[in-house]
């Protein structure tokens, strides 16, 4: 075969493309080109295994058949057919093989696949005498077919299966996983590590998880082939596979790590720390013991214990590491981290804590360090300049944007955080220099409510609301119970500044909350979840954008709920509502209750509870519904007495009052606006409909019966002047439905008995 005998397409994260063309370049490939996904080449049979072995930024090597006619199924068939597979298949391979792209005859690509596969199959019974067996999931040989209009790319994938998902990655991890190598590696590319690990710069993760980041920065400096010890390839199906070639690279690779591990060695100072640990230019720092256990044993499966260190730490602890790693290497220290992909709010904490320990790392490496990043948006707002450089990895869900800034950091203010169990005090790196009023308001409200909450019983309560009008947060707690017994939850919704307060310092002062709130109330960061909420002219709908749903179990008054503290903007269970439940529970007792824009059906539970005769549970969410028996069910109430109905409220009131049905107990806490779907042309407005609704409720009641209506609308005023019109009386009781908790805040939510006026 000629010097150039295979045309390739490495594939690769968005945004990595040049970097892949300058490391194909460097494996010895000389033609690249590069294109939208990855990089166009051509080389002989050697370079295109060396690039298997060797490449860290591409995803899968694809060895171009051809390119052929896809114009309609027939066409696409017989294009294929006419291949030489012969050439490209190895005798007895088993086949798969995977298809994307559309057109307007080939629009389902498991249909693309199977006419391909076919095809190939039938081409090798007819020339080659033998048909290959099909296995979907560890085919030796895997054709991929890319459909653009009327061709199709027609290739054999010489990776098998992604390249990113590296031999220390243990099989059952998932795919963000190996996607997370990817991007540790890009981020290094981008860095140049190539050439600062050469000159010998230590790296510290201050958050570095299950320890790919560091795994990939001393795989570079030790000269380690990210696939020396990976046991499947795709080549393996290649008719062309040059044996000795490929025994001749992993010889090569072998011997270059054995020599680039010596030199790490040797380049490290014998001293050790002051723990008593060897030094070493590598080292990653996690809060979490079951993440620390997984990341060493990478870095045992990695063949890289004696280089590198995965340690127990966080934010206060990174200056030692970052310190000791820059003077095991003698010289510049790369801080970085990549942050995990996972929901907005369910990592903000967690991400912020991260954040500081990064700005907190830089600050204290030698002079001439730098900082690299994949996600962490807020760390520039600690830089003055822009990154050196700033480069969209991905697309789409797993989209993430890397930066590295070669420049110091600006200056940030410490503030001393005393400890909630009375240990030692913490200091935490914040940007604005208020931000030490607001930590000491909340340790203050936290020792207060927590003694108070110990004494009346509450588990779920809240700590702070907007105590301090330049942060704007509502933060509450959440004490798991059941299986979550022992965890304590933050629930930190910020409410939306005005548009006269800067949204970049709105947005620092946020950081700084998120920063502050677990070390001053002695919470995981990971079990702070945090949240944008409008203060409206309304209170919020349920749903707030997708998020991952993180449901754990609370406890009430005796009774257990499932809450969601990731999902929606609000949890399932309104805490300003604890007393207005319990007020449900003490007037329920044999009576037919009815609860009405029910949401999770809690105040259906403390009406079962005390003593209901039945129960009769409306929404319109069929998700809000199914949420609401399960709180029953957690509560042992299930049922023929117990009726849950989908149905829009106003609709099922007009429907309810031509019938017999009538109710003792009724409870009604609509939303302030709605314009579901599910709803038709209608919108909900509780201020312009509450009357119409109110009334129609009043004639839903038994004689002596009455309802409980309540709203979070500031503004909610009730027309008494029409509802008495119709015969219903309003009682306003909202002082006496306010929690303790909440009694900063007399307008959190508005609360009126309703019953049918007595005729003279």
């Amino acid at each position: 075969m000629s010097d150039y005998s295979c045309e390739l397409f490495a594939t690769c994260l968005a945004g990595l493309e040049h970097a892949l063309a300058d490391e194909l370049a460097a494996i010895g490939i000389r033609r690249t080109r590069p294109l939208q996904g990855g990089v166009a080449c051509y080389c002989d049979r050697r370079l295109a295994l060396k690039a298997c072995l060797w490449s860290r930024l591409a995803a899968r090597v694809l060895l171009v058949v051809d390119r052929v006619n896809a114009k309609n199924a027939d066409a696409l068939y017989q294009a294929v057919f006419d291949l030489p597979w012969e050439e490209v298949i190895a005798t007895e391979a088993t086949l798969s093989v995977r298809a994307s792209g559309a057109n307007d005859e080939l629009r389902n690509t498991k249909f693309t696949a199977l006419k391909v596969k076919d095809a190939v199959c039938d081409a090798l019974r007819e020339r080659a005498g033998w048909r290959p067996d099909i296995d979907p999931r560890e085919a030796d040989a895997v054709i991929e077919v890319r459909l653009k209009d009327d061709r199709a790319t027609v290739s054999l994938d010489l990776s098998g299966s992604t390249l990113y998902r590296r031999s220390y990655v243990a099989a059952e991890d998932g795919a963000d996983e190996a996607h997370r190598c990817g991007q540790a590696a890009g981020l290094l590319a981008l860095a140049g590590w190539n050439g600062r690990a050469a000159d010998g710069w230590a790296l510290v993760d201050p958050a570095c998880d299950k320890g790919a980041l560091v795994i990939e920065a001393a795989s570079v400096a030790c000269n380690l082939a990210p696939g020396l010890t990976r046991d499947r390839w795709g080549f393996g199906g290649w008719a062309q596979l040059d044996l000795d070639a490929w025994e001749d690279l992993i010889d090569e690779a072998d011997a270059a790590f054995e020599a680039g591990l010596q030199r790490v060695r040797e380049g490290v100072p014998k001293a050790s720390g002051a723990d008593g640990a060897e030094q070493v230019r590598f080292i990653g720092l996690s809060a979490s013991s079951v993440a620390i256990a997984e990341a060493r044993r990478r870095v045992r499966r990695a063949g890289l214990r004696d280089v590198a260190s995965i340690e127990l730490g966080d934010a206060e602890s990174v200056d030692e590491a970052v310190v000791r790693a820059s003077k095991a290497a003698g010289g510049p220290c790369l801080v970085a981290s990549v942050e995990a992909l996972s929901a907005p709010g369910e990592a903000q904490a967690t991400a912020q804590a991260a954040a500081s320990a990064l700005v907190r790392g830089v600050s204290a490496a030698p002079a001439g360090s730098s900082m690299a990043v994949v996600g962490y948006d807020q760390v520039g707002r600690s830089f003055s300049q822009p990154p050196a450089c700033k480069v969209a990895l991905g697309r789409g869900r797993v989209e993430q944007t890397a930066r590295v800034f070669d420049e110091p950091a600006g200056e940030r203010t410490t503030v001393v955080v005393p400890d909630p169990a009375g240990g030692a005090e913490h200091e935490v790196s914040v940007y604005d220099e208020t931000s030490a009023q607001f930590v000491a308001r909340l340790h203050k409200n936290f020792r207060q409510r927590r003694k108070w909450a110990r004494r009346v019983g509450v588990s779920c309560y809240r700590v702070y609301d907007a105590d301090l009008p330049e942060y704007a947060v509502a933060i509450d707690v959440y004490a798991g119970a059941d299986h979550a017994r022992g965890n304590t939850y933050l629930h930190i919704a910020e409410y939306a500044p005005p548009a006269s307060i800067d949204a970049d310092k709105a947005a620092r002062r946020f950081d700084d909350v998120l920063a502050l709130a677990p070390v001053a109330m002695g919470v995981r960061p990971d079990h702070v979840f945090a949240k944008t909420r409008r203060r409206d002219k309304g209170g919020s709908q349920y749903a707030s954008d997708k998020r991952y749903n993180y449901v754990t179990l609370v406890e009430e008054a005796g009774h257990l709920f499932e809450v969601d503290l990731s999902g929606y903007l609000d949890t399932g269970l309104f805490l300003d509502h604890r007393v207005t439940r319990l007020w449900l529970q003490d007037n329920a007792q044999g009576a037919r209750f009815l609860n009405l824009f029910a949401y999770t059906g809690s105040g259906t539970v403390y009406a079962a509870a005390g003593g209901a005769a039945e129960t009769t549970t409306v929404d319109l969410s069929q998700t809000y519904l199914d949420w609401a028996r399960r709180n029953m069910e957690l509560n042992g109430f299930s049922g023929p007495k117990h009726a849950f109905e989908r149905a829009d409220v106003m609709s099922w009131i007009t429907e309810c009052r031509h019938s017999p049905r009538r109710f003792d107990l009724v409870f009604v806490d609509p939303p302030t606006f709605s314009n579901s779907k599910a709803m038709g042309k209608r919108t909900w407005d509780v201020q312009r409909d509450h009357a119409e609704l109110l009334i129609g409720v009043s004639r839903l009641l038994a004689p002596g019966g009455v309802a409980l209506f309540s709203c979070n609308l500031r503004t909610f005023k009730p027309d008494l002047e029409t509802l008495a019109k119709y015969g219903v009386d309003v009682q306003d009781v909202t002082a006496e439905t306010i929690p303790d908790d909440f009694s900063r805040n007399q307008k959190v939510h508005k609360a009126y008995l309703v019953r049918r006026a007595q005729k003279n």
